[in-house]
C-alpha cells in the first residue's frame, strides 16, 4: 500500500512539473513581459506579511501593478484555475518577489529582463541551508535557488553564506538590510502595534511577557517536531505563574501546521495551566510580538537576529545542543558567535535564567556588527532602490 501511495505522489508531482513547464513556455511565447508588474509570491502565508508586505506597501500603486499569490502552506493545493493563473503571472511579471522557496520556480524559465528576487524570511546566517548543507542528499535541494537574479542579506559579512546557499554569484547578493526590521526603528509603529496587540489580546497588557519561539526539529516541513517534554511546564508555572508573568508559545510555522493537522496532544498540555500559558502561533509573523516581549526564549532560530534590535534579554534553551549542532544540520559559524544572552541546557537552568536575565552588552555589539549591520530602519528603501531603480 505504501509503495502504491508513493507511486501516486510521485506521479502527481511529475505531472504537475510537466504542467508548469508546458504552460510557462507557452505563456513566454504568446504573452509579453509586463514591465511594471510585480508578483508577491509565497507558499507559506495566508495573508501578505513580512518582507513582502514591507515592499508591497512601499511601492506606489500608481506606478506598479501589484499581484499577490499566497497559500497557507505547502500541503495546500491550488485548483486548476489558480494554477494556470499563477503560471501566467510567473511568466509575465517583470519582478517576482519571494521570501522562501516556492516549488513552482524550479520549473520556471526566467525570461530575459525578468527578475526573480529572494527577500529571504530569515535575517542573519544561522543554520546551513540550500547548497551550504553538508549532506549527501543534495539531489533534493530546491532547483529554483540557482535561478535567483537578486538576493538580499542583513550584513556584508554574511553575503558569502547566501551566495553559497543559493549557488549564485556574489554580485547577485547585496547587504541592503531586511525590510521587515524597519519597524524596530519606527517609534510610532511600535506604539501603535502595542496598542493593537493589547486590544486584540487583553491578557498581554500589564504582564511580563515570556515569548517562547524555538525552531523546529527535523529536516523539512513534513517531519517537523519539537521535544516539548524537555520543558517543565509545571515548574515554570509554579515559579512564575503568580508573579505577573505570562508565557507565550510561538511555534515555527512548519511545526504549527503539523500540530493543527495531526492534533498532537503533547503540544496542548499547557492548557492545564490557564491564565499563564497561551499559544499565539496562528499569528504568522513574529516580529510584532518581539515588541511586547520582555524575555525571548529560543534556540537555533533566526529570530535571534531580529530580536537583537529590541535590546532586551534573550535565553537560548539548547537541551539538544550536541545532537543539533555537533551531529545535525550544521551552523555557518561557531555557536558561541550567535550568543548574546544566557544559555540554558535544561529546565532547571531555564528557570534560573528567567529569574535573572542577563544582558551581554559586548557580545550584543559584536553580534550586531557581524550579522545585522545593514539593518538601520531604511532597509525597505534600499531594497526598492536596488531592485526597481538601479536595476
Amino acid at each position: 500500500m505504501k509503495k502504491i501511495e508513493k507511486y501516486i505522489r510521485r506521479t502527481r508531482r511529475v505531472t504537475n512539473q510537466i504542467f508548469i513547464v508546458i504552460f510557462n513556455r507557452i505563456f513566454n511565447i504568446v504573452m509579453p513581459l509586463k514591465k511594471n508588474r510585480v508578483l508577491f509570491l509565497s507558499d507559506e502565508r495566508q495573508e501578505l506579511g513580512g518582507n513582502l508586505k514591507a515592499v508591497y506597501d512601499f511601492l506606489p500603486d500608481n506606478q506598479y501593478e501589484k499581484v499577490v499569490s499566497l497559500k497557507a502552506n505547502r500541503n495546500e493545493k491550488r485548483g486548476l484555475k489558480q494554477k494556470i493563473e499563477l503560471i501566467k503571472y510567473l511568466s509575465t511579471s517583470k519582478y517576482i518577489l519571494l521570501e522562501d522557496l516556492v516549488q513552482a520556480t524550479s520549473h520556471l524559465k526566467v525570461r530575459k529582463g525578468q527578475e526573480l528576487i529572494q527577500l529571504w524570511h530569515g535575517a542573519g546566517a544561522f543554520k546551513r541551508f540550500g547548497h551550504s548543507r553538508e549532506s549527501s542528499d543534495l539531489k533534493n535541494i530546491h532547483k529554483g535557488y540557482k535561478k535567483y537574479t537578486r538576493v538580499i542579506t542583513s550584513s556584508e559579512a554574511i553575503r558569502p553564506c547566501y551566495a553559497e546557499a543559493f549557488a549564485v554569484n556574489m554580485d547577485k547578493v547585496k547587504a541592503t538590510g531586511i525590510p521587515r526590521t524597519d519597524i524596530f526603528f519606527d517609534e510610532q509603529y511600535i506604539q501603535n502595534k502595542k496598542e493593537e496587540l493589547y486590544h486584540e489580546y487583553p491578557f498581554l497588557k500589564g504582564k511580563k511577557v515570556i515569548l517562547f519561539a524555538p525552531t523546529y526539529r527535523g529536516t523539512q516541513f513534513t517531519d517537523a517536531h519539537y521535544g516539548i517534554e524537555n520543558l517543565d511546564l509545571e515548574e515554570l508555572y509554579n515559579q512564575f505563574g503568580k508573579q505577573n508573568y505570562i508565557f507565550i508559545f510561538k511555534w515555527h510555522p512548519f511545526l504549527y501546521n503539523k500540530i493543527v493537522e495531526t492534533k498532537t496532544s503533547k503540544y496542548n498540555e499547557y492548557k492545564e495551566y490557564p491564565d499563564f500559558y497561551y499559544d499565539l502561533s496562528k499569528e504568522r509573523d513574529i516580529n510584532d510580538f518581539l515588541l511586547i516581549a520582555d524575555i525571548l526564549i529560543t534556540d537555533y532560530s533566526s529570530v535571534i537576529f531580529d530580536y537583537v534590535l529590541t535590546n532586551k534579554p534573550i535565553i537560548y534553551f539548547t537541551y539538544d545542543y550536541k545532537d543539533y549542532v555537533e551531529n545535525g544540520r550544521g551552523l555557518y559559524f561557531p555557536f558561541d558567535e550567535y550568543v548574546y544572552g544566557t544559555v540554558a541546557k535544561n529546565s532547571v537552568e531555564l528557570v534560573k535564567a528567567i529569574a535573572n536575565p542577563a544582558m551581554e552588552e559586548e557580545k550584543r555589539k559584536k553580534f550586531i556588527e557581524k550579522f545585522m549591520s545593514a539593518c538601520d530602519g531604511k532597509s525597505t528603501q534600499k531594497v526598492v532602490d536596488w531592485v526597481f531603480k538601479e536595476g
